[in-house]
C-alpha cells in the first residue's frame, strides 16, 4: 500500500509544521484526526478541507460537522471520502480550515509518496517542527447572541470626548505663556535654548 507524506503548515506561522504519513486508503476524517493528534487541538470542531491548486485557491469542500446550509448544498463529508480520490498531483495541495468559530488556516501539501514499512503503525507523525500556537477556544470569549441588550451600542455624546471637555478648549497652554515666560526667558532668568 502507498503512504502519503503530507506537510501541514499553519498559514500564519510558516516556521511551524508537521509531517504526517497517511495510508492512501485513509479518509479525510482520518487526516483531520492525525493533524490534531500532532497539534493537540480538539478534533470535535467543525472544519473543512478544500482541494487546492498551487496558489492555494479553494476548490471542492470536504467538511466535518457541516452546517445545514452546507448539507443542503451537497457538501462532501470527511468520513465518506478517501484522500486518494482527490490526489491528482504528486504535490497535491489542500487548504484546511480548523474550527470555524475561531479558525486556524493550514496548508496541507503532499510532499512524498512512500511504500508502507512493515511493523509501522499509521498514521504516523514523521517530523514535528516548531511549537503550535495556543488554541483559543470559543468558550474563552463572549459571543453576541439574540438576547443581548442593544444598550451596549449606546454612546453618551454629551460628556467628554477622549477625556477633554468642550469647555476646556485647550486653553491650558495659553495660561503658561501669559504667566511668566516672555521672549524666550524662563522664570529663573535663563534662556531656553532648545
Amino acid at each position: 500500500m502507498a503512504i502519503y507524506r503530507f506537510r501541514v503548515t499553519f498559514e500564519d506561522y510558516e516556521d511551524v509544521y508537521r509531517e504526517i504519513d497517511m495510508p492512501s486508503k485513509s479518509t479525510f476524517l482520518e487526516l483531520h484526526h492525525a493533524i490534531h493528534t500532532a497539534t493537540g487541538y480538539d478534533v470535535e470542531r467543525s472544519s473543512s478541507f478544500y482541494v487546492s491548486n498551487d496558489q492555494w485557491k479553494k476548490g471542492t469542500e470536504i467538511a466535518y460537522q457541516p452546517n445545514d446550509r452546507k448539507k443542503a448544498a451537497g457538501v462532501l463529508e470527511m468520513e465518506l471520502i478517501k484522500m486518494s480520490k482527490f490526489i491528482d498531483d504528486p504535490h497535491q495541495k489542500f487548504y484546511y480550515i480548523y474550527n470555524f468559530d475561531r479558525p486556524y488556516d493550514f496548508h496541507v501539501e503532499l510532499i512524498k509518496i512512500l511504500k508502507e514499512e512493515d511493523g509501522k503503525t499509521y498514521p504516523a507523525i514523521f517530523k514535528s517542527v516548531g511549537e503550535v500556537p495556543k488554541n483559543i477556544t470559543a468558550a474563552n470569549f463572549p459571543v453576541a447572541g439574540a438576547d443581548d441588550d442593544d444598550d451596549d451600542d449606546y454612546v453618551d455624546e454629551s460628556g467628554e470626548e477622549y477625556g477633554v471637555d468642550e469647555e476646556d478648549d485647550y486653553d491650558m497652554f495659553d495660561d503658561e505663556e501669559e504667566g511668566g515666560e516672555e521672549d524666550g526667558q524662563s522664570e529663573k532668568g535663563m534662556s531656553d535654548d532648545y
